[in-house]
């Protein structure tokens, strides 16, 4: 260990390694057990080394490349479609891992400057700046709360039925201090200390699998409550080069038409995906209600995601249609993704011959308002795309409601990680806000989610699937207070590191 310390490549590559273990924890791997051995190391060496705050920042700096780049590859797959863009696919692959590697670097700088030793403070400190700086990393400049330490537990329903009560981010705090508890081994203890440390951790562990596990078959016994209508999920897996193309928008309404299948269906409500119909706007729909009219019937409505325009601005939207096309219900996306809907500092930019991912070269405008879809006497919360990934953000209103509904394109993802990774916050959504989850997607997984994170469909092919029945829980505690409850953690956390530094040095 000593020789890795003075080689500055040895060492800084050990880091890198350490970020790129860690991030086979996450989905679709979840090889969880992964964090019980990169984290106590990575703790371990910011104990024992002794240098600048620059080498501190960089141990975190080159942990977060080797995470981020092996775990967010994927987005280089967006830049393939445009060959204007993919100049910038190598550029992509390195500067947004190494930017949000950033926020790594953050963490064990600020742990530089508390003098880590050998003791149980060390765990407490490293947790509450990890945790503390993973929140920041999913709201300043926008906010990208992807791959989280804690979605490495994605196969664990069991683990995550906490999530109703404490919300994502106290659960993600949670986590690395449990991950950290193997580096006791190494700490100025007697072994008794040591053992009963371990042993208080996995009993921890223990309780929490115990009391979501009873969650889980209390579940299993509630009633379901017939819908008295079928909602039907569609997964038109169009390709995305096909949107280049010239093809006629009505060859494409056919097309979901006819997958959608709704000559038997009396009452239903059809969920397309977001862009379902490429190449025309909401104004355009109406020149094709012939085609709507004679493929769907009365009791028929259609959920879709389209573009619309409004005073020159472009909104990426949600729409509710009867079967003559006339508009139910609009949703304008609040979210945007940086570059791909939306070029930031666009004057400077533009002058570069840059524009975003998405088609066209006009931004697409944000929306400040999110309102409830009430259709057959239940009601649906729209998000789309990304816009799940927001944990305690994507009710501002607090209001009550059955479903969320999350539409998506994940055609931008290849067929690579990144669909089980978008499809894992559909999972701790579920959990946390206590409702079922209807994804749609196009090129992607779509799924239905019961409120434990259970997934009852899932479909990633031209398909689609019914939802007949439901099972409801209550309004859950941290639906009620969204993340207030992680600010109660970090009081908690600072409470316990300054009575434990207070201990340690009498």
């Amino acid at each position: 260990m000593r020789y890795i310390f003075e080689n500055k490549f040895s060492f800084y590559l050990l880091i890198l390694f350490l970020g790129l273990f860690t991030s086979y924890s996450l989905p679709p791997y979840n090889f969880f057990f992964l964090n019980f051995l990169t984290l106590p190391l990575l703790l371990y060496i910011l104990i024992n080394y002794k240098g600048g705050k620059l080498k501190y920042f960089l141990i975190g700096w080159f942990f977060g490349v080797g995470y981020f780049i092996s775990n967010l590859y994927w987005i280089t797959n967006s830049l393939t479609f445009d060959e204007n863009l993919k100049f910038l696919i190598p550029f992509a692959l390195i500067l947004i891992p190494s930017f949000l590697a950033i926020f790594y670097g953050i963490i064990t700088l600020l742990c530089g400057f508390f003098n880590l030793k050998n003791k149980i403070s060390s765990i407490f400190i490293f947790s509450l700046f990890f945790g503390s700086i993973e929140f920041l990393r999913s709201f300043i400049f926008g906010g990208f709360p992807w791959n989280l330490l804690v979605f490495s537990l994605s196969d664990h329903l069991q683990t995550l039925q906490i999530l109703s009560i404490i919300g994502t981010y106290s659960l993600n705090l949670l986590s690395i201090s449990i991950f950290l508890i193997p580096i006791i081994i190494f700490f100025e203890y007697k072994k008794l200390t040591k053992l009963l440390t371990l042993l208080f951790g996995f009993f921890l562990i223990f309780i929490n699998e115990t009391i979501g596990n009873y969650n889980l078959k209390k579940f299993t016994e509630l009633n379901s409550e017939n819908l008295n209508f079928v909602i039907r999920v569609i997964s038109p897996n169009i390709p995305i080069h096909r949107f280049l193309t010239n093809q006629g928008s009505d060859k494409i309404i056919l097309e979901l038409a006819k997958l959608s299948k709704p000559t038997n269906l009396k009452k239903a409500i059809f969920i397309l995906p977001e862009g379902a119909i490429p190449g025309i706007y909401l104004n355009d729909i109406k020149f094709f209600k012939d085609l709507f009219a004679k493929n769907y019937h009365d009791n028929q409505k259609i959920i879709l995601g389209i573009n619309s325009n409004y005073k020159n601005k472009i909104y990426n939207s949600l729409i509710a249609i009867d079967n003559n096309a006339e508009l139910l219900f609009k949703y304008n996306k609040n979210n945007l993704v940086p570059f791909g809907e939306f070029l930031p500092f666009e004057n400077f930019f533009k002058k570069l011959g840059l524009k975003k991912i998405t088609f066209g070269y006009q931004s697409f405008s944000s929306d400040n308002k999110r309102e409830i879809l009430y259709l057959n006497k239940f009601r649906f919360l729209p998000l789309i795309c990304y816009e799940i990934i927001y944990s305690g953000k994507i009710n501002p209103n607090r209001e009550d409601y059955d479903f969320i509904l999350n539409i998506s394109e994940d055609g931008w993802f290849g067929k690579s990680i990144g669909l089980q990774q978008h499809l894992s916050h559909s999972i701790f959504r579920s959990i946390e806000e206590g409702k079922n989850v209807i994804r749609a997607t196009n090129n992607g997984i779509s799924a239905y989610i019961n409120p434990k994170g259970q997934i009852i469909n899932k479909i990633n092919k031209k398909k689609y699937f019914d939802i007949v029945s439901i099972k409801r829980v209550d309004k859950t505690y941290f639906s009620k207070n969204g993340n207030k409850i992680f600010f109660y953690f970090i009081l908690f956390y600072i409470t316990l590191i300054v009575a434990l530094k207070i201990r340690e040095n009498k």
